[in-house]
């Protein structure tokens, strides 16, 4: 992959003129547009449609999490173009299975493993064993084997956590970050705990990092989606470590 192509713009717009401008603005800035429950629930599998006719590759994150019969009646639905799909974790060996199975037409399908969102108080109020609760590197990879073990591609996790997913699992198991954050960036009111800047997310061994507001709420859009392919590549060109 070129560096661009390493980075997703999330599509997390009100509707599909919003969209569109953004997809015109930054279709040779990115890598890959993702289209989330905002727009989903605005727009309908018609966006979808129009993402697949005009060959715009997309990310469908909407972390499908519901009984098999289900889940594959909307796959059938909605997932034609899309190149990446997720789906959570913790909904049970035997469903989590099937629902991949449902989803994989063609569609590299990723497990989310811990939100962003969230840090330890979240999680131990959410009843989460505390050995896991207070280090949540350590769920990412009980989730993420868990995923691993369902036939899942890879996981979304916090770029904190992308090394001891790919120590784990091995450089073909994708690893895609969300909750990126630029050292230069301004986020007014963030609500992502679990953050990382662009290098230090590649660094550790993403192969995809989640750039939004960052991008979207800059004063140049383009320029700053320019400025986060730079440290993407250059965090690819850095030596690793102990070398």
């Amino acid at each position: 992959m070129q560096p661009k192509d390493r980075l997703i713009f999330p599509l997390d717009v009100p509707n599909r003129l919003e969209a569109e401008r953004f997809i015109e603005l930054l279709k040779g800035e990115v890598g890959l547009f993702k289209v989330g429950l905002e727009l989903f629930m605005a727009e309908g599998p018609r966006f979808l449609q129009f993402m697949t006719d005009t060959a715009v590759d997309y990310f469908l994150d909407l972390k499908f999490h519901d009984i098999p019969a289900t889940v594959l009646s909307a796959q059938a639905k909605i997932l034609k173009g899309a190149k990446l799909a997720t789906v959570h974790v913790d909904q049970g060996r035997t469903m989590l299975k099937a629902n991949i199975a449902a989803l994989k037409n063609g569609v590299k399908v990723l497990g989310v493993t811990v939100l962003t969102h969230l840090g330890s108080d979240d999680l131990e109020a959410m009843g989460i064993a505390p050995e896991l609760a207070k280090n949540p590197t350590n769920l990412v990879l009980l989730r993420a084997r868990l995923a691993k073990e369902a036939g899942c591609d890879g996981v979304v996790c916090a770029g904190s956590e992308a090394k001891a997913v790919k120590d784990e699992f091995g450089k073909d198991f994708l690893v895609v970050c969300p909750a990126i954050r630029p050292a230069w960036a301004s986020v007014p009111s963030d609500d992502q705990r679990r953050i990382t800047t662009p290098y230090d997310a590649i660094k550790a061994g993403a192969d995809y990092i989640v750039v939004g507001r960052p991008i979207r709420l800059a004063e140049n859009p383009r320029d700053a989606a320019r400025r986060i392919v730079a440290e993407i590549e250059k965090a690819l060109a850095a030596p690793a470590v102990g070398s």
